[in-house]
């Protein structure tokens, strides 16, 4: 049964993990991460787990450190930010090769430079084609529920891939909300044991984790790996459907906000969604047919499932709250633009890079992107296809609407 607390982001995947009670937690501290193994320790010494808690020297040797846990056949996690991601980047992509299931908690934060510890997602997009699943949160409850969901699609036997947990950093990791956490049994129950097939200390069946892979075999095992991506499309509704039928919430790949009629649409992540939600309610009372799509997956990238909910809308705003430096616009509008590609009837595209280093996104700037939206659809054409949104100009000054002066 579940019971209503209100903890922050941070605190609910330390309580995740603290009910799935991992093998292994291989940490390094980094801001607005930290938390997380902060709370994790107060339950190793409390005795509420028994997991191994490991101190190392960097986040590339936590990473590092769960890789040598999951191939030896543990459950292994740990968490970081920003930085903290960037200097794990040669061990990610060994750990996806190497098809380890570790669950990563990412609080997505700016990357350097310059120097920013507020919330972006340049981090985890960087990070975006390293074979790890990704799945993001709006809010402290989604992010609690894809962390119990996450171990049974990077575990499951077509998958067996890393996964990052991503929360907005300073929002949803430090603010406080109220969310209902299930049972600790009940949640040890869906997730189940951690049972591998294949591991370094099986005496039956000998074999090498991470070795060299020549010309004759590197396509296969990359082919291999993509596949077990494709596969998890599947794995990630089966288990979310596990996860209604037994707490009740449904997720799915994106979340359509007001969708059925809707002429123009907005596609975002994160906790922007809900800011983004309440000026589509208030267009709504105006008579104007606004919606807006809540992106949870982003790896595997649900392309053919968002473009069917895109078919029926003129005009179409992608947030990105990274800059992709392709002079073009940034990864979740690069994602969209493909996953349309081949509709017969493509809704006018746009794209708005906003909220960079904590940058603020309001209420009364989601109004600004519908309104350029029912521009577009009002003369037939986008005008700027890559906007940036909310800075300032050299002479300190910003447009009343919220973009760029120009």
């Amino acid at each position: 049964m579940s019971k209503r607390e209100r903890l922050s982001g941070n605190e609910a995947i330390a309580t995740a993990m603290r009910q799935i009670n991992p093998d292994v937690f291989a940490m390094f501290p980094i801001t607005p991460s930290t938390e997380i193994p902060q709370f994790f320790a107060q339950y190793v010494a409390d005795g509420k787990v028994d997991t191994e808690f490991i101190c190392v020297e960097s986040e590339h040797s936590s990473m590092s450190a769960c890789m040598g846990a999951e191939a030896a056949g543990c459950r292994a996690v740990t968490a970081t930010s920003s930085a903290g991601l960037s200097f794990m980047n040669e061990a990610l992509y060994v750990a996806a090769s190497s098809r380890l299931p570790i669950v990563l908690a990412v609080a997505c934060r700016a990357l350097t430079g310059p120097i920013n510890i507020n919330h972006d997602y340049s981090d985890s997009m960087a990070e975006r084609d390293s074979g790890f699943i990704q799945l993001y949160g709006e809010n402290n409850q989604e992010v609690y529920d894809n962390y119990l969901m996450a171990h049974r699609i990077a575990e499951h036997p077509d998958v067996r891939l890393p996964l990052m947990v991503c929360e907005d950093g300073f929002i949803t990791s430090h603010a406080l909300e109220n969310i209902e956490l299930e049972d600790d049994d009940e949640v040890k129950k869906f997730v189940g044991t951690y049972n591998p097939e294949n591991y370094l200390l099986s005496e039956e069946n000998p074999l090498a984790v991470g070795p060299y892979g020549i010309s004759s075999y590197y396509m296969e095992a990359r082919v291999a790996q993509a596949t077990a991506m494709k596969n998890a499309k599947k794995v990630i509704l089966d288990v979310a459907a596990d996860f209604e039928k037994c707490f009740g919430r449904s997720y799915g790949f994106f979340e359509e906000y007001k969708m059925d009629d809707a002429e123009i649409a907005m596609v975002i992540m994160g906790s922007s969604a809900g800011t983004a939600k309440a000026a589509v309610d208030e267009l709504r009372d105006q008579g104007v047919k606004a919606g807006l799509i809540k992106i949870r997956v982003f790896r595997p990238f649900p392309g053919e499932e968002l473009a069917k909910a895109l078919s029926g809308v003129k005009a179409v705003a992608v947030m990105d709250k990274s800059e992709g430096f392709s002079a073009c616009g940034g990864p979740l509008f690069a994602e969209t633009c493909g996953a349309c590609i081949n509709l017969k009837e493509r809704p006018l595209m746009m794209d708005i890079v906003y909220g960079l280093g904590g940058r603020d996104f309001t209420v009364k700037a989601a109004h600004s992107v519908y309104a350029r939206l029912q521009e577009a659809v009002k003369t037939g054409e986008v005008k700027d296809t890559y906007i940036h949104m909310g800075q300032r100009e050299a002479d300190g000054s910003t447009s009343s609407d919220g973009f760029e002066n120009k």
